[in-house]
């Protein structure tokens, strides 16, 4: 038997992997590999998403349940106002969302705004209490939207535009709706805001918002810093025109606004009720017979606010059916220059109370409605005094044809106030003896000249604001002026007898409020300066 040969054997001996298997084995290696990190980066991923989808800000955001009067933590609430000189701290401010802006998931600005003065607001996402659920949900909120907020105040490093308080911002921490918009707002209150001049000129389409749009939505009209303002100056002119009048020994009265008979002209009255067991009823045309009646019961010097109705068809700019009469009388000891000088300083103290004490007001009210700063006399010469025929005639020297004794129509009041200010550099005068055809039945006549009447005017920007005489306080000469202008005074009887038992020299004025703040703040249309105005075509709202 032969032997076999040992290098023979090894041969027949199975070889290790070959190149080909070794490539193999390499690239399901890194195949296994890879399919491992993208399963670790989907993991990581996921855990990443999850935890982005636990909104671990829900108790500083959402709506409020509806303000039943349910608590009442005390917790001070702040004014926008105030928020310059808090830097650092920490407040809690209700108001409205004038606009809102997203720029990206993770940051909101927010303009925030309380009567004339708003604050930017910043509301951005971070890890731990502002999530991204929270900054999307503030920023659907509506405009208008009424909400709470609570954040850090801090310092601008430049002026913010757009918000009145630009020195400081609100770092948002919490923000709750308290109330929301139903429905979509008739107009931007930035459109509503805007100055004509601006929409004018500008290349961009703005919207007008015209003033019937206006006044059908006063609500939202009536929101605009420039509206907010213009009636805060309106209340302003009430509490100075109170002030100065108590100071001055008057006592306010509160008169009927229903009456037995017109006071003024029955062409201009409303008819209440015809009604058999009192006979007809009228709306006061003003507070007149009260006034003077209050006189003879010896209230000495009496003032009222309060509501005027004039039954006119005059759809102009500055005529009203219902209006704020600011109204006085007062008794005479000498001359009825008396009560012209008493509504002269109550005038002067007026205007010089509106200039030094709401400013920001007045700056406010100029952005929409570009003025020049109402003049008036201030130096020992005092308020400019015309008689009515000095008046006259300088609008005949102008070139106007009037009769010396004519009363002056709107045109040719405004040309006169022109021609005062570039004469006498003032806004503000008086007018004094009117004849006495234009004048009212209970007016006392000039006593060298019965053609000429003791009556005055105030004029604002050459427009009447204020009209006023000495009244006739003697029964018998009041009857023959009443006969005189076709007034029975049967029909008024108990004002008649009100001064047969013996009445003090007297005389008065009555002013419009309305007029008073338009010509002071030059808003151009009456019914920007009525809170919801009243002319022959509005009732509503």
């Amino acid at each position: 038997m032969t032997d076999q040969n040992p290098t023979q054997e090894n041969s027949e001996q199975p070889s290790g992997p070959s190149k080909s298997e070794l490539k193999k084995r390499a690239k399901a290696a890194e195949k296994e590999k890879k399919a491992a990190e993208k399963a670790a980066k989907q993991a990581e991923l996921a855990q990443q998403q999850a935890a982005n989808e636990v909104d671990y800000s829900t108790e500083f955001y959402g709506a409020l349940p509806l303000n039943q009067s349910q608590s009442r933590p005390r917790r001070e609430r702040s004014q926008i106002s105030s928020l310059s000189s808090r830097d650092g701290e920490t407040v809690l401010i209700r108001a409205r969302v004038h606009t809102s802006r997203a720029k990206s998931s993770k940051l909101l600005f927010l303009n925030l705004r309380q009567r004339t003065h708003s604050v930017q607001a910043i509301l951005a996402a971070d890890a731990e209490k502002i999530s991204k659920q929270m900054v999307k949900w503030a920023s659907n909120l509506a405009d208008e939207s009424i909400v709470l907020v609570e954040g850090l105040v801090k310092k601008s490093p430049i002026p913010i535009q757009g918000a009145t308080v630009s020195d400081v911002e609100i770092d948002v921490k919490q923000i709750h709706l308290i109330s929301g918009i139903d429905g979509r707002l008739p107009f931007s209150l930035d459109d509503a805001s805007r100055p004509d001049a601006e929409i004018e000129s500008s290349e961009s389409q703005f919207n007008r918002v015209l003033i019937d749009t206006r006044l059908n939505n006063r609500v939202v009209d009536l929101r605009t810093q420039t509206n907010q303002a213009v009636f805060k100056i309106q209340g302003a002119i009430g509490d100075l025109f109170r002030d100065y009048l108590s100071k001055h020994g008057f006592t306010e009265i509160h008169s009927p606004k229903l009456q037995g008979a017109a006071t003024e002209s029955g062409a201009s009255v409303f008819k209440s009720r015809d009604d058999k067991s009192i006979g007809n009823a009228y709306l006061a045309q003003s507070p007149q017979l009260a006034k003077q009646m209050a006189i003879a019961a010896d209230f000495e010097r009496v003032y009222e606010i309060g509501p005027v109705f004039r039954a006119e068809d005059s759809n102009t700019y500055r005529h009203m059916t219902e209006f704020i009469g600011l109204d006085l009388e007062m008794t005479i000891e000498e001359h009825y220059h008396e009560v012209m000088e008493t509504l002269d300083g109550l005038f002067l103290s007026i205007f010089r109370g509106l200039r030094d004490q709401y400013q920001h007001e007045i700056e406010t009210v100029r952005k929409q409605f570009p003025a020049e700063e109402f003049k008036w006399r201030e130096g020992p010469e005092g308020t400019l005094r015309l008689t009515h025929r000095e008046a006259v005639q300088m609008l005949i020297d102008d070139g106007i044809e009037i009769g010396i004794t004519d009363d002056m129509n709107t045109e040719n009041e405004r040309r006169l106030g022109g021609l005062v200010k570039a004469k006498y550099d003032t806004d503000y005068f008086i007018i004094d003896k009117f004849p006495m055809d234009i004048r009212p039945f209970y007016t006392m006549p000039d006593p060298d000249d019965p053609t000429v009447s003791n009556s005055y005017d105030f004029f604002m920007r050459g427009e009447e604001i204020l009209s006023g005489a000495q009244r006739i306080h003697d029964p018998k000469l009041l009857m023959e002026k009443m006969r005189s202008k076709g007034v029975d005074p049967d029909t008024m009887k108990s004002y008649v007898d009100a001064f047969r038992m013996g009445c003090a020299p007297h005389g008065g004025g009555g002013i419009g409020l309305e007029r008073v703040l338009m010509l002071f703040l030059k808003l151009n249309n009456i019914r920007r300066a009525s809170l919801f105005p009243r002319d022959p075509k509005r009732l509503d709202p």
